[in-house]
This record gives structure tokens, C-alpha cells and sequence, in this order.
């Protein structure tokens, strides 16, 4: 024997049999159907009951097909996304990028130090000469007083 279970449409009580195990989602469909009727009486008041459900159902059918509208974008979408992600399993793996490290050769660095060296030794020179020169401490008391 099928379950009799009661639903409320628009105020109004249907019996209504079902499947075993099924009552919780005739109640779920039930809500959304009132939902729907609930909107039709808000907006144009009360209608015969024939009229009520035929337009809660045209309304709820509205709204299934442009939710099934949206998966078949959506599920496009995904299969454009799959075939993107096996052309890039199914691609070779590229070669590594080669990177060149110049190589400085030893005369190069032979005469930088060489330079550097050269350049040391100025700088103690031009020192020696400013430290030991009179105008020297003169430029610097100046400084110093400024």
C-alpha cells in the first residue's frame, strides 16, 4: 500500500499517494509548487484552483529549463576544459631551457686585478700626498669651521 501524504498548495490541502521512502521529496516538490503559487496569489489574488497549479507548474518549468540551460553551458565548458588538460598531458614535455654562463677568462681576471692593485696604490699615493701637504690642513680647518 502506497503512503498517503497531505501537501498545502496556494491554502489549499491535496491528498496525494506516493512511492515508500519517497514522502520527503513529494514534500520538497510540494514547497517549491507553493512557493510559486504563493507568488501568483500575491500578485493577482485568488484564482480557481485549476488555474492556480497550472500556473505554478508553467512557472516552476520556466525555471527548470533555464537551469538546464545552464548545465549544458556549464557542461560544455568542462568538456572544453578536459580537452585542453589531455592536449596538455598528451604534449611533449618541452626541452629545458639552456642557460650560458659566461666564462671570464684568466688574462681578463689577471688585469682586473692588476688594475685593481693599480688603483690601491693611487689612492695610498694621492693620501700620503694630502696628508703630509700644508694646503691640505688648510682646506681641512676651513671645512671644519664651515
Amino acid at each position: 500500500m502506497m503512503p498517503e501524504v497531505t501537501i498545502m498548495i496556494g491554502g489549499r490541502g491535496f491528498e496525494v499517494s506516493c512511492q515508500e521512502g519517497e514522502e520527503s521529496f513529494l514534500h520538497m516538490a510540494a514547497k517549491m509548487l507553493d512557493d510559486e503559487a504563493q507568488v501568483l496569489s500575491d500578485q493577482i489574488g485568488r484564482m480557481p484552483e485549476a488555474r492556480m497549479l497550472l500556473m505554478a507548474g508553467l512557472m516552476l518549468a520556466d525555471k527548470t529549463a533555464a537551469v538546464e540551460d545552464r548545465i549544458q553551458q556549464v557542461e560544455a565548458q568542462l568538456a572544453e576544459r578536459e580537452a585542453e588538460i589531455a592536449e596538455l598531458r598528451a604534449a611533449p614535455t618541452p626541452e629545458p631551457e639552456r642557460v650560458e654562463v659566461a666564462i671570464v677568462p684568466p688574462q681578463v681576471e689577471e688585469a682586473l686585478a692588476a688594475l685593481a692593485e693599480k688603483a690601491e696604490a693611487l689612492a695610498e699615493q694621492i693620501e700620503a700626498e694630502t696628508a703630509g701637504s700644508p694646503s691640505a690642513d688648510a682646506s681641512e680647518t676651513a671645512v671644519e669651521s664651515a
